[in-house]
Formats: C-alpha cells, structure tokens, sequence
C-alpha cells in the first residue's frame, strides 16, 4: 500500500488538515482567555455591587458568545477529519487517542453547553452568587475540553502510557495517568492555555483603546484594560515559563525539531542560539555550504534553554541522521544514538516481524507467533522508520521551522513589554495622552494571533514527517481515498471557514462599535 501511494494524496490531505486547524486556532484561544477576563469582571460585580461592572461584564460576554460559536463548528470538522482523511491513524492509535476526544466531548458538550446557557440568559433568573458560579464553570469547562485535546496532541509528540497489540494491529492505552501527565502533556496544556489568556488580553486592550481614542465607554475601557493588562502581563510571563519548559522538553524527546527550529547542522557543546539570521537556502545536511547566510547568536543559550546546561551536547542535523553521540533514553539512561539508517533497519524488522506474527497466528503456530512477537517488541520503538526510504526523510521544512520560531519568541518578549507598559500608563492615568500607544494596542491584535500560529507551525511543522513520534509518519496514516475528494473538500473548506470568519469579523465589529447596551458614557 505505501509503496503505491499518491504522494499528492499526502499533502493535501495534511494542508486540509491545517487549513481547518490554522482556522479553528483562530478563534479557540479567545475562547479560553476572555472566559476568565469575563468571570474575573463579574466577580468584582458580585463583590462590589456597582451596575457598571455588570454593564462591563455583559458587553465582554457578547463577544464571547459570538466567538465561542464559531470555534464550536470548526471543532467539530477537525474531529470528523481523523476518520475521513486519517483513518489509517485512528485505526492504530486505538482507544489512546479516542478517550481524551471523548471526555473532551463531554465537558464540551455537557459542562459547558449546561452553564453557558445560565450565564448568557441567567441574568435576573437566578442568583449572583449562582450566575456567578455558572461563569466561573464556562472558562474552567472551556480550558479543561482544550486539555484533552492537547493531552491528544501531546502523546502524539511523545507516546507514553500504551503498548502496541499485534493481534489487533492497535496501540492500547496501560496507564491513563501516564498519558494524561506525561511531561509533555503538561507542559503543552500550560503553554497553550496561557497562550490563550495572552491573546484575550491583547484583544480586550485593543478594543479598549479605540474607545478611548474615540472617547467613548471611557469608564468600560480604563476598567477592562485594568483587568486585561494585570491578566495579560502575568499570562505573558508564564507563557515565556512554559516555553522554557518546552524547550526542555523538545530537547529531550524530539531532537531533530530543535536543530531544525535552529538550523542547527553540526551539534556541539555549549551550542549559541541565533537570534537573528538566515539559513542558507537549498541546503542540505551532508554537503558544505554554510548553514546561514548570516546569523547574530548568544554563546551556549541552546545548550542552556535544552537542557538547563552551558556546556551540553547539543546535537544537530547531521549527528541525528548519523547517530554516534549520547543522549538520555526514555529510562533516563545513558545511550550512544543511533543512525537513521539503523532505525530504519530495525522499523523495518518490526513491520515484517507484525506481519510474520500474523501469518503465524492463522497457522495456529504458538511458537512461531512468540518468536515473532518478540522481535516485534524489541524493534517497536523504531517501527515507523521501517516506512522511510532515506533518512533525509525525517529532516522538517527548516525555513519555516526556523522563522516560525524567531517570529513567536520575539513577539513574545514583546508582549511582555506592552503589557508592563499599558498597565504603569492606566496605573498612573497617562494612557489616555499616548495615542500612538493606544493605536499601537489595536495592531497588536492580529500580532498576538501571528504569535500563536507561528507556535503550531513549530509544534507542528518541526515534528513531521511524524504523526506519532517514531512510530507512525504521515504518509502511512492517510485513508485510501481519492486525492480530487480530498482537494474539493479543502477548497469548499476553504470557503466554508473564510465565510465564517468575515462573518464573525463583521457582527464582532458591530457589536464593538455599537458598545454595551445599557447607557453610560
């Protein structure tokens, strides 16, 4: 079946799939920070009893629903798409990837849609204290339906808690709590959510801002840019935490994603991080040209942000692809790495060892099948090489991974940086005299969503040609369909979502430029 496979059929099917990721991300981040920004403001409300906060509340809340509906029916497309065009995936990764879509489903479904009706049409129908509480549950319920997402995403990137059945061809889950709190997972729920929060802050500012450039809903503005900057600078902060993590972790579990997001051809210890530079184009990993055209970079900052040491190895391109130097094994052993074309050797071995195992088993021969088994499991963690035809293969695209990185981690700082400075200026009641700052706020929005998905395209991007990290790639995880299907479907997609997002942009702009409904100034 792979070796006949239409290589187009590939590649349109992951660029629909990161068609309607790239469009979900849009408006799921909103989602999970304006949740909390909404629930903070009514808190005060509850606490203080002022009118304006409720007034506050509600017009934020609009926003919110408005969001939250769209992202709803994106979801939905992007879990049917793991049967349509990934059906081969979701085969083999059996009831490990299908229970936290499940539980998702339910919290989405159940927990949310149960309390988001309460807290939209509520209001004077139950008590504070209890619209309260059905706030509270909304943003809680929205970041925990993303955590089994991520918990998904996460064990593809660094399978753990599971063991490989040969009779039913299917990865089974042994231990939930290893897959719920791999490290990984952690990590990657930690810096998405905080993501999340970031962009809401971003955007509750930025509106803000305009009304006070328009000298409009002053009170509603100084206040929500309160709430917005206190929230947003603390998110800021953690989301520079959290991707200190993630470089830890990438270090350690998908090496060639760090030298790819790098550049990084030649490893070697106490590696600098270049922070600004250009990467040679058409290179590749085993010729001599410079691997930058130019590049300005801080001095051992790589081996620092991989592995919290000046002076670690920091392998590169080409070490992984020929093996020979040492790294720590999923037991925390010393092992000497090795090459891809080995890899390769025994993926292979695992694949004939699956289908000997087979033959076996419907020849009722006991031993043969034992036998078979056991080189199956000895070969298992390299069983998606056997799929490559040449180790260059697991080289990502370089470019993208390299500039995807440097645009997310400098726009990061940068937040860090606005945030601190909104929040001095509406302390000291100055923002209002800088209007280039307020403007500057209103760009800001669209910045804080190029930061986000600059992130998936590393996450992303970095770790192909993997669907599950050494176990699976994308090419043996498409269904068997025809590729005119899968194009007509990312076109028809493509207009489905653009639609959706002009229509969103259109009754959110309204919405912002008509106000809250209830009076003041």
């Amino acid at each position: 079946m792979i070796e006949s496979l239409d290589l187009s059929l590939v590649d349109w099917s992951r660029a629909q799939f990161a068609l309607t990721a790239m469009y979900h991300w849009i408006f799921v981040p909103l989602t999970l920070g304006l949740a909390f920004i909404i629930a903070f403001m009514e808190t005060i409300y509850v606490k203080t009893g002022n009118e304006e906060w409720k007034r506050i509340t509600k017009f934020w809340m609009t926003l919110f629903g408005i969001n939250f509906a769209i992202g709803i029916a994106t979801g939905i497309i992007l879990e049917f798409e793991f049967g349509t065009n990934w059906s081969n995936y979701s085969w083999f990764v059996g009831d490990i990837f299908g229970a936290p879509l499940a539980i998702e489903g339910i919290m989405a479904f159940f927990m949310e849609s149960t309390f988001i009706a309460v807290m939209f049409f509520g209001w004077n129908k139950v008590s504070k204290k209890f619209h309260l509480l059905s706030t509270w549950l909304v943003a809680i319920g929205a970041n925990l339906s993303a955590l089994w997402i991520l918990v998904a995403n996460a064990w593809m990137q660094y399978p753990a808690g599971m063991h490989f059945n040969p009779d039913t061809a299917r990865n089974e889950m042994l231990n939930f709590w290893e897959v719920l709190f791999s490290p990984v997972a952690v990590n990657k729920f930690l810096h998405t959510i905080s993501q999340g929060f970031l962009i809401a802050s971003v955007f509750v500012i930025g509106i803000s801002a305009w009304y006070l450039l328009k000298k409009r809903h002053l009170l509603l503005a100084k206040r929500s840019i309160i709430i917005a900057s206190v929230f947003g600078l603390l998110s800021s902060l953690f989301v520079a935490f959290t991707g200190d993590g993630s470089a830890v972790q990438v270090a350690q579990k998908q090496p060639m994603k760090l030298a790819a997001l790098e550049g990084l051809y030649k490893g070697s210890e106490g590696a600098g991080l270049v922070v600004i530079g250009m990467p040679t184009p058409n290179k590749v990993y085993n010729d001599n040209k410079d691997p930058y055209l130019f590049s300005i970079e801080i001095p051992k900052m790589l081996s620092i942000l991989g592995y919290h040491d000046k002076d670690a190895f920091v392998p590169g391109i080409t070490d992984i692809i020929e093996g020979g130097y040492t790294y720590k094994n999923k037991n925390g052993d010393e092992t000497i790495a090795l090459p891809t074309a080995k890899k390769i050797e025994k993926g292979k071995l695992a694949i004939q060892a699956l289908a000997d195992y087979k033959t076996a088993k419907d020849s009722g021969n006991k031993e043969m099948m034992e036998y078979h088994k056991k080189i199956l499991d000895e070969n298992f963690e390299f069983f998606g090489y056997g799929y490559l035809k040449d180790p260059t293969k697991i080289i990502p695209n370089i470019p993208l991974v390299f500039y995807s990185f440097r645009v997310m981690v400098a726009l990061g700082f940068l937040f860090i940086l606005f945030f601190a400075l909104v929040l001095y200026l509406i302390l000291k009641n100055k923002l209002e005299g800088k209007r280039w700052l307020l403007r500057a706020s209103i760009f800001m929005i669209p910045l804080a969503y190029l930061a986000s998905q600059a992130g998936w395209i590393v996450a992303e991007v970095g770790r192909q040609p993997w669907v599950i990290q050494d176990i699976l790639p994308t090419y043996a995880a498409v269904s068997s369909i025809g590729t005119g299907a899968v194009q007509v479907t990312f076109f028809l997609f493509f207009a489905i979502f653009t639609t959706l997002l002009i229509a969103e942009l259109k009754i959110m702009f309204k919405q912002i430029k008509n106000g809250p409904k209830e009076g003041g100034n």
